[in-house]
């Protein structure tokens, strides 16, 4: 049996390195720093490399969000001037704002060349990419931001050139100012890789955002082929049309409505198949052979043409309806709520009326419905009227309670069930579109769809673990410096887990397949480096890993922090 003891204080202090042992291995291998160097030269009058600066910001967001203010003290925490060679002292924020000053008069370029290197050395395919747009919301005035000029997209106009996007409210947020930030997600059985993204003004919709990034990753990434699968925000028969004229193709969810006709004109002759996917959930289910409900889809495909408006093209595509046995039970039961909810609202209006309160006139009872109708869809099922009351009527109704009077009108409503019964047969149906070849089946189509889940997830990780959300510079073209760093902080964050997945055996648990970045961070979190003094200055001390943090580099191919620090400081005399 041991015991503690206690011992004399010595001189010398812990440093938080921390998950900067599976994050700067990683940078190294993208080349973050030598893609950035190569496309922003070295200033001669600069100590550092803007790569360099730039590749620790990204680290620092990676291994704890940091504001730029307090990246120095930050640096000084974890040690990273070890790994950089940039003293902390340097880190101030006119360092780190010139260098995303140069950055973003390279930013398209930098970010494809990263795109291009990740793709090639660590096998994400470019062949299908999933788009989705999100916000981000800002603090200050921003009144030196201005709307985008007509400036065709780069490489046309150089990214120097090209201003940054315009700072502004939106449909999103009608009271904080905001940009849209696009990320082009690529997905295999190793899970989502965000590997390109642009940025559009904030009152911009979805139809421009996955225009400007479907030229940009033309322009840049030049895909050989390619199958881009985006939401019903982003979908036109424009978009369509212009993937075609370039050989690619497009795989979007559509708006019901504009395609509800078509339903209804094949209805009968449609051929509905179960669907192979199955959500992660569903799955489980059944291997448990649990008692929950086991839900599932059913595809049917008709093929069609669509024309577009602008240039007259014809575009052949298949549209798959889907229908859902779980959105049917949600729609009916969202739908039955709204109904009660409406139903009790406007019962407690024609009582109101009926006693001749106060505010029962007409103008008070139309604002009131219009609170509880609110955005509701089942409010188009009711109609509603104020009916006088003839004198006879109003003398044979009985004295007013206190502090109402005699009503003069009475307040009538009525409920259309055949308008819901209409609407019953849409329950969970929806509808795809795509321009892919024959080749691929519907059932797989669908699959993948589904895999757009993960570009949704993508913007969470965005906003919360790498928290670019909310923002704050004062430069507009240094906001979307960041921004565009911040993608690449993304694409790294999920090739952590890429990496880990990857040597993982086939006969693994699911649970281990399924590994995530936030689990191989947290593992690292308090992986801690001894600082002693000593009169060369300070010696850098590594403690020995936990059998974990061990495995993980392992898998990962990732040397150790001692072998790191072994190659990159001198050795100290003893």
């Amino acid at each position: 049996m041991s015991f503690p003891w206690y011992g004399q204080a010595e001189h010398v202090a812990g440093s938080n390195y921390g998950s900067l042992a599976v994050v700067w291995p990683l940078l190294q291998r993208m080349n973050v720093a030598g893609i950035i160097n190569q496309h922003v030269p070295k200033d001669p009058q600069a100590e550092f490399d803007y790569g360099d600066v730039l590749e620790l910001l990204i680290a620092a967001r990676l291994h704890k969000p940091t504001a730029l203010m307090n990246v120095s003290t930050w640096a000084s925490e974890s040690s990273a001037e070890a790994l950089w060679g940039i003293p902390p002292d340097k880190l101030n924020d006119d360092r780190l704002g010139r260098a995303l000053d140069h950055f973003f008069e390279q930013r398209h370029s930098i970010a494809a060349s990263v795109a291009l290197h990740v793709s090639e050395t660590f096998g994400v395919s470019l062949e299908r990419l999933h788009y989705d747009p999100t916000h981000i919301l800002f603090h200050g005035a921003y009144e030196s931001s201005q709307p985008r000029n007509d400036s065709p997209l780069p490489p046309q106009t150089s990214s120097a050139n090209y201003d940054p996007a315009h700072i502004t409210f939106g449909h999103a947020s009608h009271d904080k100012k905001i940009v849209h930030a696009g990320i082009s997600v690529a997905v295999d059985k190793f899970g989502p890789v965000p590997i390109f993204g642009h940025t559009t003004s904030g009152n911009n919709n979805g139809h421009t955002a996955i225009d400007e990034q479907f030229q940009l990753v033309h322009n840049y990434l030049q895909p050989n082929r390619l199958l881009m699968i985006s939401d019903r925000g982003t979908f036109s028969v424009g978009h369509l049309a212009r993937l075609q004229r370039e050989g690619f193709h497009a795989l979007c969810s559509a708006n019901w409505k504009d395609f509800r006709s078509l339903y209804d004109e094949n209805r009968q002759h449609l051929q509905w198949r179960k669907a192979s996917y199955l959500s992660i959930e569903q799955q489980r289910r059944r291997k448990a052979n649990s008692s929950l409900p086991k839900e599932h889809y059913e595809l049917a495909v008709l093929k069609h043409e669509l024309t577009d408006s602008a240039s007259k093209e014809v575009v052949p595509c298949r549209v798959i309806f889907v229908y859902s046995t779980a959105d049917e039970k949600v729609t009916q039961k969202n739908r039955d709520k709204q109904i009660e909810q409406l139903r009790n609202g406007l019962d407690r209006i024609t009582q109101t009326v009926a006693r001749g309160h106060a505010r029962s006139d007409e103008d008070s009872i139309r604002r009131r419905i219009i609170k509880l109708f609110g955005n509701k869809a089942a409010a188009r099922y009711f109609q509603w009227q104020m009916l006088p009351l003839s004198e006879a009527e109003q003398a044979a109704l009985p004295p007013p309670q206190r502090g109402c009077r005699r009503p003069t009108h009475r307040f009538v409503y009525s409920f259309d069930e055949n308008a819901v019964a209409a609407d019953r047969i849409y329950d969970g149906l929806s509808v795809l579109v795509t321009t892919a070849p024959r080749s691929s089946s519907a059932d797989l189509l669908f699959t993948q769809f589904k895999e757009q889940i993960y570009a949704e997830q993508s913007h969470h990780q965005f906003k919360t673990p790498l928290a670019i959300h909310p923002l704050f510079l004062k430069s507009p073209k240094r906001v979307e410096s960041l921004v565009h760093l911040m993608m690449i902080a993304l694409t790294a964050y999920h090739l952590l887990q890429r990496v880990y997945r990857q040597s993982v055996p086939e006969e693994a648990s699911d649970k281990e397949k399924r590994t995530t970045t936030e689990t191989i961070l947290r593992a690292f979190a308090n992986y801690t480096l001894i600082l002693r003094r000593s009169r060369l200055g300070k010696v850098i001390n590594p403690t020995q890993l936990s059998a974990e943090q061990r495995k993980i580099l392992n898998k990962l191919g990732f040397p150790t922090p001692a072998q790191i620090l072994r190659e990159k400081l001198p050795q100290h005399p003893l």
